[in-house]
């Protein structure tokens, strides 16, 4: 998520907020329909406001770790480096995802049944991917031009940003399948940040060994883990406290 800004004008920050925004929404409205018992409106935009400004924080928190990391292990290869790194990174996103629901929805009375962690989650992590797709988009727009930015854009709807779905979706199951065993629930997190990380590691390790080239054969198993995600949904919603 590390950028520059160049020379950018006024019109060109508000259309990369509309192309990083707009699809984001248009995720959160495809995904809220799942829930049968729709969450209170304004919980949602919070958390969707967390998610944003988490995705800040995970910013400067990148930029660290990349001077932390670069400095530390200066006598390692290459490789090992960057693959490291992508671990880092990935480890700071889904944690700061997980902490924008926590912080806001999953502490008010409205999480009350198990499907709930799922869309708090998934409305965090369409609020960080909205932000984090801005300013990708910004840096694209001010280096590339507007054309290549719409291109982009509607790469990193497909890709970036279904990403951040299925990686959160699964913190968000773990804390689902926990909720009628709250004395599960640290190491189900747990679990589940980690899968997440590893998955997200692996999505942006492949996405850089193949280049642009082969970027849909890579977005193929994202499209799988929607569906089976959308299984997901519909086993957490028949839990109940004497069942799971």
């Amino acid at each position: 998520m590390a950028f520059t800004l160049s020379s950018i004008t006024s019109t060109d920050v508000f259309l990369a907020f509309v192309a990083g925004l707009l699809p984001a929404l248009l995720w959160l409205w495809f995904w809220l329909k799942e829930d049968s018992h729709p969450e209170p409106r304004q919980v949602l935009i919070l958390t969707f406001l967390a998610g944003m400004m988490m995705a800040v924080v995970a910013l400067f928190l990148e930029q660290f770790a990349l001077f932390a990391v670069n400095k530390t292990f200066k006598s390692f290869s290459p490789a090992f480096v960057s693959i490291f790194l992508l671990f880092v990174w990935a480890t700071i996103e889904e944690i700061a995802k997980y902490k924008a629901a926590k912080s806001v929805a999953l502490r008010l009375p409205s999480f009350d049944e198990p499907i709930d962690a799922i869309v708090y989650l998934i409305t965090a992590a369409l609020g960080f991917a909205a932000l984090e797709n801005t300013l990708f988009l910004l840096k694209v727009i001010g280096a590339q031009g507007m054309l290549v930015g719409f291109i982009t854009g509607n790469l990193r709807f497909l890709g970036a940003t279904l990403l951040h779905i299925i990686t959160s979706s699964i913190v968000g199951a773990s804390i689902a399948f926990s909720f009628f065993h709250r004395e599960k629930i640290f190491h189900n997190v747990l679990g589940g940040l980690l899968l997440a990380t590893a998955l997200h590691t692996l999505f942006n390790y492949f996405i850089i060994k193949s280049g642009s080239a082969n970027l849909f054969k890579i977005f193929i198993p994202l499209w799988f883990a929607v569906v089976v995600l959308i299984f997901i949904f519909e086993k957490i919603k028949g839990l109940k406290k004497n069942n799971n």
